[in-house]
């Protein structure tokens, strides 16, 4: 970089670098970028560096002014992290006071690839009526991309005006009802919008949506669920795209039309709200599902349930089930491939970044655009139920390079190209009492391993990107957005003058892990799934046994609807239950305390699956209470997949030396001709044997299992209830998951039958998730 250049910005870099001692030495500690990083988010020069001052407001000036116009940036993330630093969490009440900040205002051409998994909130509810992708994180970003330069230029207003369009932009796009509306008028009442604060053209277009919503059939169903009205209004700008005729089926047949509709949709709605072209896409528009393997094994399906589960294992990997071949759109393949800056958002490790790269080709494009500055942006804190332990050593804390690693091992072909440079929040000016507090939360930072960062190929760069007035008014730590615009623009102008510190390449590593798109079986998208419930709920009998009446009689409808509406949302809430596996029940009873005979000998479990009647019967005091309901109703709809796979069972005494020592409980299962069960023959016969019943050879069809003294013992039938509602969540059947702990523990080969017990446990995991829940591993092709 010796001798003069035409570039004032590379010059004055080269004048305070290039003597023996820098001025930049006084900045602080850290590589050549943090340092200038440091100066740049308003470091203090340094005392006795008279004379330079002019050159210091000069460096400052030009850092701040690089010109970034014409880049073409691409971001990709979800929900919160996300929208939070293209242009503030646009969630929060504050938004409308500063809606023009961060990546969008110092970025014209800035582009967010968005998640499409969510199925939590008002986005879970909208996925029950209409099969398009989750609209959640897109109407989050879209809002937070709005643009003042695009509003006034669109609408010819000035800067009042259209800070005034964004404040009740805020408030339509977020405004939440729980009780049905009945008209347009209704809505905007409640919502508190001012239809008047809108350019003509705007409140024109917004009035046509919030009329369709009404007024088209397909989607007025909608209305009868608590929603956020920014996911109805992106829905009605979706199906005014598509032809008045189609149905629910014609959307489901018809994907290229159904993507075409979605992107002209949300390009519509983004023009007129003045976001700018292109400026928020779905990473897909095919339906799509999250799954996490725990490191037990247990596939949980579901990104709400996947914060939830609890598990209590690390995540091993991240799956996103698609129901159909997944579609890339030209759209999304153009804006990577021609991006000047791909930058990954902070945000939910695995239900944000993994999915959208879980896409088949889409991690592959930016591998091959290899002009484009490469950023990731790490997360701050850890999140329950994914970064809170780590794959490979459960009890270490998170780290940085853990989220680089788990990036390596959950995308086909691994990290390598994907990212360059990892942006990290320097925590070290937050007073250990605000760390403090957030331990209280339970809420740890994910720290800072910068040498192993490093090893790994990657170069970290820490700086204080958070928002000062958060912490100092409520004491929260989360990235400033116009603090990270400024930062990556600095980058790009350290970038291009050469000055950017740059990875050590021999650290990076490629993978030849290869994932085969995950594609669902059945193609059973959410809303089709949940017709099939209702469907399957209307043809159940729901029956009340009291001791004031002799046998059962119909529940009271307003009971009945309770009860029926009450199972519609467990089902619902956990998608690894098919409605298949509802075909063995005929009916629900509940059935009056002082009417209950069932033993309770070895369990305190009240329900049961009687396979006289095919009913699943509940104690009435379990109703009283949704989770001891959502217990009971799982472990007898498990015990109901093995139908009446019982022909006869018994408990015959053992003695010896005329004193009983214990018993030995005897199974004997119906000929195959006559079994009306969810599992085959051959599959019940693996599940017996994993459950510690023994095949008797000199009798077919005879299963037995040995029960010493007084010690407990759970029945196959019950034990079966009790695993499919501890796969579902471990926290409803604490027994099954104290017997599984065992998976926790490090193998000793010193003792024979802890070995035994694991692989037996190891075996009767997979048989749930493989036979019961149906869900096999998607194929991997492995290193050589």
């Amino acid at each position: 970089m010796e001798g003069q250049t035409n570039n004032p910005l590379q010059q004055m870099l080269q004048d305070v670098t290039k003597k023996e001692f820098s001025c930049l030495d006084f900045l602080g500690k850290g590589s050549l970028t943090e340092r200038i990083l440091s100066f740049v988010l308003g470091e203090v020069t340094p005392p006795g560096m008279t004379g330079q001052d002019d050159a210091w407001q000069q460096l400052l000036t030009g850092l701040k002014n690089v010109d970034v116009s014409d880049l073409n940036v691409v971001i990709l993330g979800g929900g919160t992290g996300l929208s939070n630093i293209v242009g503030g969490d646009s969630r929060r009440p504050e938004w409308h006071d500063n809606p023009f900040t961060g990546l969008k205002e110092v970025f014209p051409n800035l582009h967010s690839i968005v998640c499409v998994t969510d199925d939590g909130g008002s986005t879970g509810e909208l996925l029950k009526d209409v099969p398009l992708v989750a609209l959640g994180d897109l109407r989050h970003v879209l809002l937070s991309s709005v643009r003042s330069t695009t509003l006034k230029a669109r609408y010819q207003i000035d800067d009042s005006a259209a800070h005034h369009v964004a404040a009740e932009l805020h408030s339509l796009f977020n405004y939440r009802f729980t009780t049905p509306p009945s008209s347009v008028e209704q809505l905007l009442d409640e919502s508190k919008v001012d239809m008047d604060q809108f350019p003509d053209p705007l409140a024109d277009y917004l009035s046509d949506l919030l009329s369709r919503l009404f007024n088209d059939e397909r989607i007025s169903h909608v209305l009868q669920r608590s929603q956020c009205l920014g996911n109805l209004l992106l829905a009605a700008a979706i199906y005014e795209k598509l032809p008045a005729f189609f149905s629910i089926s014609d959307v489901i047949a018809n994907r290229k039309r159904v993507q075409a509709a979605t992107l002209d949709g949300l390009a519509s709605l983004s023009q007129a709200i003045g976001t700018g072209t292109d400026a928020v896409l779905p990473c897909t528009t095919t339906v799509a599902q999250l799954q996490m393997l725990y490191a037990n094994s247990v596939l949980v399906t579901s990104e709400t349930k996947s914060g939830s589960a609890q598990r209590g294992y690390p995540v091993d990997r991240v799956l996103v089930k698609f129901a159909e071949t997944p579609l890339l759109s030209e759209e999304v393949v153009d804006l990577v491939s021609k991006a000047d800056i791909i930058i990954m958002a902070p945000g939910s490790l695995y239900t944000s970044i993994i999915p959208i790269l879980q896409v088949p080709g889409l991690a592959d494009l930016i591998r091959h655009n290899k002009e484009a500055l490469k950023l990731l942006i790490a997360n701050i804190w850890v999140q329950k139920g994914e970064t809170d332990a780590t794959r490979n050593a459960p009890e270490k804390k998170f780290h940085v390079s853990d989220l680089i690693l788990a990036y390596d091992y959950n995308i086909s072909g691994g990290i390598q190209g994907l990212f360059s440079h990892v942006l990290t929040l320097d925590l070290a000016d937050i007073s250990g009492s605000v760390l403090q507090n957030y331990a209280i939360e339970q809420k740890e930072p994910i720290y800072v391993d910068s040498s192993r960062v490093r090893e790994l190929g990657f170069e970290p760069i820490e700086a204080p990107v958070f928002s000062r007035d958060l912490l100092d008014q409520r004491s929260i730590i989360q990235h400033h957005p116009a603090s990270l615009a400024l930062v990556i623009r600095t980058l790009w102008g350290l970038r291009i003058n050469g000055f950017l510190s740059m990875p050590n390449e021999s650290g990076l590593r490629a993978s030849a892990r290869q994932f085969f798109p995950n594609i669902s079986d059945d193609h059973l998208i959410p809303c089709l799934r949940c017709d099939r419930i209702k469907q399957v709920l209307r043809r159940l009998q729901f029956n009340s046994l009291s001791a004031r009446f002799n046998g059962m009689l119909d529940m009271a409808e307003d009971v009945r609807q309770q009860i029926a509406d009450a199972l519609s949302e467990i089902i619902w809430h956990h998608p690894d239950i098919h409605p298949d596996h509802l075909g063995y029940v005929s009916g629900i009873c509940l059935i009056d305390n002082d009417c209950w005979k069932r033993c309770q000998e070895w369990d305190n479990v009240f329900s049961f699956y009687d396979p006289e009647d095919r009913y699943i019967k509940i104690r009435r005091d379990q109703a009283d209470d949704s989770k001891r309901l959502e217990m009971a109703f799982l472990v007898g709809l498990g015990q109901s997949l093995l139908g009446n796979y019982a022909r006869e069972k018994r408990m015959e005494k053992m003695f010896f030396q005329g004193q009983q020592v214990g018993g030995i409980f005897c199974l004997t299962i119906r000929e195959q001709k006559r079994l009306d069960c969810f599992l085959s023959a051959e599959e019940l016969d693996i599940y017996l044997r994993l459950s510690r019943m023994n095949p008797c050879a000199e009798e077919e069809r005879l299963y037995t299992r040995v029960v010493s003294g007084r010690e407990g013992f759970t029945p196959p039938g019950l034990l079966f209830g009790l695993l499919f509602a501890w796969y579902l969540d471990n926290r409803f059947a604490p027994n099954i998951d104290y017997k599984m702990s065992i998976m926790k523990n490090e193998l000793s080969y010193l003792i024979q039958e802890q070995v035994k017990i694991f692989r037996r446990r190891e075996r009767l995991i997979h048989f749930f998730r493989e036979t019961v829940f149906r869900c096999p591993l998607p194929r991997t092709k492995e290193p050589d």
